[in-house]
């Protein structure tokens, strides 16, 4: 089994209690007047480069996966391309990013699997997905909600801490936390969530120092250690 697809659970968060419903609208509500339109941060043209650039971006940040993408795309871009360049020329565009040698290797491998079962396109299915090397559900899911716009949810490190900490949705691990989301999301902010989630735990629900001052849904939240001004 690959690096990629077996990186560590999510480290637990605090767990709060409940959110109400009443509460998890008006959040959602907030969030999306803040940011109506919200994307992921890692930058692509086709479902085939977001599945690629979410492959690269497991324990990298979206900076780093864009600054090597913004040279590999513009020269393969598909998975005949990148399987032209084979193995060691992909390396030269992805050594930047950590953990680049196991991440071209799965890279190599699912573009094989999609030429071969898929006539090169990403396929819009969730076993499709989690057969290809390197590609767990989490990826899955962000390439099913991003780029084929389906109602899932996909958790990462962000998304389990807002969820625990507010008491959206508080759970023991990545899973329980994802199919809680899903039941107490209501259907019209399901879409767009994950961005607002993630968003929300990279720049203000913050690991370390959570910006509690500045936070829209501070009343809402449940944590009990906020962070004074």
């Amino acid at each position: 089994m690959s690096i990629v697809k077996t990186s560590a659970p999510a480290k637990p968060a605090p767990r709060s209690a409940r959110m109400p419903r009443a509460d998890v609208v008006e959040m959602f509500t907030r969030l999306r007047e803040l940011n109506p339109h919200p994307k992921t941060e890692l930058e692509y043209s086709s479902p085939f480069e977001l599945l690629v650039a979410v492959t690269l971006s497991a324990q990298a940040t979206d900076v780093g996966v864009n600054k090597a993408t913004r040279k590999l795309f513009p020269v393969a871009n598909t998975p005949q391309a990148i399987l032209d360049l084979g193995e060691d020329g992909l390396k030269k565009y992805i050594a930047t990013i950590g953990l680049y040698n196991a991440k071209a290797k799965n890279v190599i491998a699912a573009c094989a699997l999609l030429v071969q079962q898929h006539g090169g396109e990403v396929p819009r299915d969730r076993a499709a997905l989690e057969a290809l090397p390197g590609v767990g559900r989490k990826t899955a899911n962000v390439v099913l909600n991003t780029a084929f716009g389906e109602p899932v949810m996909a958790v990462d490190t962000h998304i389990f801490r807002v969820s625990n900490r507010t008491g959206l949705a508080p759970g023991k691990d990545v899973r329980a936390v994802e199919d809680l989301l899903v039941k107490v999301i209501p259907a019209e902010f399901l879409l767009d969530a994950h961005h607002w989630l993630i968003l929300h735990g990279r720049y203000v629900c913050k690991a370390r120092k959570p910006d509690c001052p500045q936070c829209v849904i501070r009343d809402l939240c449940r944590f009990k250690q906020k962070t004074a001004a």
